[in-house]
């Protein structure tokens, strides 16, 4: 935590009934535009996020930030939702640099069903990622990296990836057609193929979906994926109409015949056809040093590029 650790006693002693007073605060004032925000937490069943509308009484952020998570620990007292921060497991720090807040729980939290567990993440990210100078929330147990029911690694996380959530069953489903673009049998032209409609858990971003099925690869015979099988989505995220992609290492592993230009704006053109990018970035651990075989630089912000297309594959 390098410094900055701050040590949240979150248990019951002692804190049971200023919490419980808290609440009270929390859900009864009267909303204020100048510094109102909104408080996320679980349905009673555990199916969806609810907000409510806390007036804020701290002016700093750190200050902010204590206030915000003692409101996500307090036990409701009607107990008609559950705060994210009152399910079983405890707090241990947090540290909050350069607009990343990393939140440390210990190992109860893995406890939690993999439903709840994501409800706990979006409750929290979407809560706290209000405040102007936070901009990331991370999650880890005991100090180690936190995996979800799939065993991805869960990364940064940004308010956007949770947003279809609120309100909403947690594991509802939509369905989308998109516009990908993958390479040609050579590898060094681009083919937009149509895919056919998609269904996907409405828990997981459309920009997140696009670079998997980039990974996953095309049915159409005629194009192939550029990007190697093996690559990782660390986390996908969208701001100010630009999409920041990270990946895993094995991004930068060629995959068959395709080019650096093939590979590059194969993610590129895919994430560009969604009406809410219009440029994209791409990471490699959270790393943006350095270049893409000796061509493209993870430091710069890419548009599109159609000089590189060739056909459309219906």
């Amino acid at each position: 935590m390098q410094g900055k650790l701050r040590k949240v006693l979150l248990g019951l002693t002692g804190i049971f009934l200023p919490c419980l007073l808290l609440f009270t605060a929390c859900s009864e004032k009267e909303p204020d535009s100048r510094n109102v925000c909104q408080i996320f937490y679980i349905s009673y069943e555990e199916t969806k996020v609810e907000s409510r509308d806390y007036v804020m009484q701290s002016e700093e952020t750190r200050e902010q930030l204590e206030e915000l998570l003692q409101c996500l620990s307090a036990i409701p007292e009607k107990l008609e939702y559950k705060a994210p921060l009152s399910m079983g497991f405890t707090l241990l720090s947090y540290d909050l640099t350069d607009g990343k807040l990393l939140l440390d729980v210990d190992d109860k939290y893995k406890d939690l069903s993999a439903t709840t567990e994501t409800l706990v993440r979006a409750a929290l990210v979407k809560t706290l990622t209000q405040l102007t100078e936070i901009n990331f929330i991370g999650i880890t147990v005991n100090g180690n990296p936190l995996y979800d029911n799939l065993n991805n690694l869960v990364g940064w996380m940004f308010a956007d990836q949770f947003i279809s959530n609120e309100g909403n069953e947690i594991n509802t489903y939509e369905k989308v057609r998109l516009k990908l673009y993958f390479t040609n049998e050579d590898g060094n032209t681009l083919i937009a193929v149509n895919t056919a409609e998609l269904r996907y858990n409405s828990n997981r971003s459309l920009e997140k979906l696009v670079v998997e099925e980039l990974i996953k690869g095309p049915n159409a015979g005629t194009a192939y994926a550029a990007l190697n099988p093996d690559t990782k989505v660390i986390s996908v995220m969208v701001k100010d109409g630009i999409c920041y992609v990270n990946l895993d290492e094995n991004f930068l592993i060629q995959s068959g015949n395709a080019t650096a230009e093939a590979t590059w704006y194969s993610i590129v053109n895919s994430l560009t056809e969604l009406s809410n990018v219009n440029k994209v970035q791409i990471f490699i651990n959270g790393d943006s040093s350095g270049t893409f075989r000796e061509k493209f630089s993870f430091s710069t912000v890419y548009e599109r590029n159609l000089d590189i297309v060739a056909a459309e594959v219906k």
